[in-house]
């Protein structure tokens, strides 16, 4: 297709840190399609799929239809197992992430974007603060008790207290686990996530073969913006021709955590796949960006911050979630930062010039939304596709 209307598509959606299995993702996904629903006057049906990794979305307006097949790079299990570990690996694991990355990145998330450095230091921060506390506790019991390892104990026992709640309110597991991750995928790689994106990206190229299909949208998601970016590279080298014939391929990142991997200094690997994808010549690439999410790096370039070629990708666009939501919504979600940063790949009630259900699901390449103002141009209030859009 060349005019920039969509009626095929794949999708491989690559997620962040979140431990969400599979079916959740799915339910959660069913769920926020019905906004998309409401907001753009269309209808969309969700059907089963070979396995739960995979399912087929309908999406049809008064003069359009739209059949995606929607493929979920999984990895929750390797996040999974990462959170099954006992307190007394996480914790040293994470203080090591922490000195490695706040030796060989933190100066960089300073100059890039001051915010993004605030949210890297709040868990190890936390950390400090439950240990301190801890430790007056188990002071004042040795005091009044006269025993010191009494007051060892007591200040162990209040850690542990602290570490499992609060801690687990205030997300320091995962978070902590999240470092963990990207040090070791910095560092040494991981077998269990080569596999799983090996296997996507065979399946990617045999897609691509398929001359039937419009568009090939591969999204990643916050981390999971570092792993499209590494699927994308594997599939290319299956296919360095890959994108320049046959259909369109999209990369989209959306709140992304490409610097947060690609300004470490030992991330020569990623950088050298992200100069990979930027330059081959087949693959368009946008990124969108929120202020009012602090897990991205707000207006910037992340190929420019890392003094890569930029080859005029990715194509930067920001967003303001405050104009996606209904105000009601807004105000419950704003000071919940992981909800925040989930609303980029959840349902919106306003229309806005980005919408991940229209970039997924929608008649418009994703290519045309990014360049232009999404769909609110093309789309009319009954959920038409004006002339105009498909000229």
């Amino acid at each position: 297709m060349t005019d920039g209307v969509t009626r095929t598509r794949w999708v491989f959606h690559v997620p962040g840190y979140d431990p969400a299995s599979p079916p959740h993702v799915k339910n959660r996904f069913t769920r926020e399609i019905k906004r998309f629903e409401q907001t753009w006057s269309t209808q969309a049906s969700v059907h089963d799929g070979a396995d739960d990794e995979r399912w087929r979305v309908t999406t049809s307006g008064p003069n359009w239809n739209v059949e995606t097949q929607y493929r979920l790079v999984d990895w929750s299990d390797v996040i999974q197992a990462n959170g099954r570990k006992p307190m007394w690996q996480r914790i040293p694991q994470g203080l090591l992430a922490f000195l490695d990355f706040a030796i060989s990145a933190l100066p960089r998330y300073a100059r890039a974007n001051w915010r993004y450095a605030g949210f890297f230091l709040y868990p190890f921060v936390a950390v400090a603060l439950m240990a301190t506390l801890a430790f007056y506790a188990g002071r004042y019991a040795a005091h009044a008790s006269g025993y010191t390892l009494l007051g060892i104990a007591v200040a162990l026992v209040v850690f542990a207290l602290l570490w499992r709640w609060p801690g687990r309110r205030i997300f320091l597991h995962l978070l902590f686990d999240d470092w963990i991750f990207s040090r070791s995928y910095v560092r040494h790689g991981n077998p269990a996530i080569d596999a799983k994106l090996d296997r996507a990206a065979r399946e990617l190229v045999d897609v691509a073969r398929n001359n039937d299909i419009d568009e090939i949208v591969v999204v990643g998601h916050s981390l999971g913006a570092v792993l499209a970016i590494d699927l994308l590279e594997r599939a290319l080298k299956l296919d360095p021709t890959l994108g320049q014939k046959g259909p369109r391929i999209a990369l989209i990142s959306v709140g992304s955590s490409i610097l947060k991997v690609g300004l470490h200094s030992a991330a020569k690997r990623f950088r050298d796949s992200a100069t990979r994808v930027a330059s081959s010549g087949g693959i368009f690439w946008g990124d969108y960006q929120a202020i009012s999410d602090i897990m991205n790096f707000y207006k910037r370039d992340p190929l420019s911050v890392m003094g890569l070629p930029t080859h005029d990708v990715p194509l930067v666009r920001m967003v303001r979630i405050r104009h996606m939501l209904d105000p009601k919504i807004y105000k419950r979600i704003k000071y919940r930062p992981p909800r925040m940063h989930l609303q980029f790949v959840s349902g919106n009630n306003i229309r806005n010039a980005y919408d991940y259900f229209m970039l997924v699901c929608g008649p418009l390449s994703a290519e045309r939304q990014v360049r232009g103002d999404g769909a609110l141009a093309a789309i009319g209030a009954d959920g038409t596709l004006l002339e105009k859009a498909s000229a």
